[in-house]
């Protein structure tokens, strides 16, 4: 295997709150994106796609995956529920370890990983949301981002994850379709730019996306 692997991890927030229009949102984008991504030369060669959901609990929804080979069922969201993101950040540490290749001799390894979250809440397990960003901070991505959507997502416990944090004041699926927009340009900026430099310069975010600066 010669070529390196341009990991991205998704983490959507599925808890009861996301039931009804915004999961509905969600993978109309989620789609949006594949599509948008596989027209791209460059991501197609590197991008290895892998998505946790988190509810009551977080579970590896996509493993990692070549891009061409993504396919993703339906989404769904429980009636109710609460949000452990922290859990997520565990769970995402765990298959970080396991499946991102480390350099090695002469032996090139993957690309840094990028990381993306959405919620609409914020984490239920607060405590272990707070111990995990420490080791996330570990992992060396190249670049996390952090969507913050409607008006119930708590922006500065998102901003103790990242300094990029977006906010979508609406949930329906214009904002979100921008939201996802924005995920294939930066995922595509970081494919094409990947061997240049360690910082991915992310391109401008679409207007339903608002960057909390």
């Amino acid at each position: 295997m010669s070529f390196r692997r341009l990991p991205v991890y998704i983490l959507l927030d599925t808890s009861g709150s996301m039931r009804g229009e915004p999961i509905h949102s969600v993978n109309v984008g989620l789609q949006a994106m594949l599509s948008v991504l596989r027209q791209d030369p460059y991501a197609l060669e590197s991008v290895h796609l892998c998505v946790i959901t988190f509810d009551l609990e977080a579970r590896e929804y996509l493993p990692l995956t070549p891009l061409d080979e993504v396919r993703l069922d339906e989404i769904t969201a429980p009636d109710a529920g609460a949000t452990f993101m922290g859990a997520a950040l565990e769970l995402l540490i765990t298959l970080v370890d396991r499946d991102v290749r480390k350099s090695s001799g002469d032996m090139k390894g993957d690309w840094r990983p990028l990381l993306f979250v959405m919620t609409d809440g914020s984490p239920s397990d607060l405590h272990a949301y707070r111990e995990a960003i420490p080791e996330i901070k570990k992992r060396n991505f190249a670049s996390i981002l952090a969507c913050a959507a409607g008006p119930k997502a708590k922006q500065e416990l998102l901003r103790e994850l990242t300094d990029r944090v977006v906010t979508l004041d609406t949930m329906d699926s214009a904002a979100f379709s921008g939201f996802f927009k924005w995920v294939s340009a930066s995922v595509s900026a970081g494919s094409s730019s990947a061997g240049i430099s360690g910082q991915i310069s992310l391109p401008p975010p679409p207007p339903e996306v608002q960057l909390v600066l």
